[in-house]
């Protein structure tokens, strides 16, 4: 009876800690966004007068509009562009790497993978050079279309990396009643491996999609005009046009995260399933 007690307590005492560090995980992770969503609807000056942490004296939604027409719409609109065409890309290349180098068996499958995971090591700051003069000698320089190459290639590595063990946990019992049925390869890939790797996909999804929206490199690199950048360069532009007005940037740098936080809080399942496949055989 008494080491059941003891069990018990030792349980309690463990879920209220746990419970304490989920809580403190939470505030600070929710304060900065809590801070900067306040902040956007505050007037020019009145966060110096009150403090950073008060509440508005009225929502003063004059940010928004300003921001809104002062062209934060052209940046958004190519960022959505430039990520759903990268991420389709990405997400079909990875996925007929990916596939034979998890399921079929030949000579060169072991250093094929390894090449493709040593790609991971290479800085894209070292490339940016090489990638510019390509971009202005194939006439693409100043366009959205410049960033999609870039963007789909430094993250095809690490996606076939996640993919290929997400793929490997794939029963092969299902391919071979498959095959018994007279499946071929392609259509196996396309009915079959495909639907079973959507929480592998929608995990390569959010990471990827993350580093698109918040890439800047490449985008100051590859684009000139105002009208073919994206957010992270609206961002740096609204910072240097209203240095004196921290609640518009505040007001530019809510807008921007929205997108990011509603595509992680519906894919949110997929993600975990994803991240946590193959951790546990049975």
């Amino acid at each position: 009876m008494d080491s059941i007690k003891k069990n018990k307590r030792k349980s309690v005492i463990c879920w209220i800690v746990a419970f304490v560090l989920a809580i403190g995980y939470l505030i600070i992770s929710c304060l900065p966004f809590i801070f900067m969503v306040l902040n956007s609807f505050k007037e020019k000056f009145e966060m110096l007068v009150k403090g950073v942490f008060a509440l508005p004296d009225a929502f003063y939604i004059e940010n928004y509009k300003e921001v809104l027409t002062g062209g934060f719409t052209t940046y958004f609109m190519n960022s959505v562009i430039v990520l759903a065409v990268s991420l389709t890309l990405l997400l079909f290349i990875a996925a007929c790497a990916s596939y034979p180098l998890a399921r079929f068996k030949f000579k060169l499958s072991g250093t094929i993978y390894a090449a493709i995971v040593a790609c991971m090591s290479i800085p894209v700051h070292i490339t940016l050079i090489p990638v510019f003069k390509m971009a202005k000698s194939t006439g693409l320089y100043d366009s959205i279309w410049a960033l999609i190459g870039p963007y789909v290639a430094f993250a095809v590595p690490i996606s076939v990396f996640i993919l290929t063990s997400f793929m490997k946990e794939i029963p092969r019992e299902i391919e071979e009643s498959a095959e018994i049925d007279g499946c071929g390869k392609i259509k196996m890939f396309f009915a079959m491996i495909l639907p079973l790797a959507k929480p592998g996909l929608a995990t390569l999804a959010i990471y990827n999609g993350v580093n698109m929206w918040n890439e800047f490199s490449f985008a100051y690199t590859l684009t000139q005009s105002s009208a073919n950048r994206t957010l992270p360069l609206a961002i740096w532009e609204f910072q240097g046009q209203y240095s004196m007005n921290t609640p518009m940037i505040m007001a530019v740098l809510t807008l921007s995260l929205l997108p990011m936080i509603i595509l992680f809080i519906i894919f949110q399942d997929k993600l975990v399933k994803g991240m946590t496949a193959g951790a546990v055989k049975g």
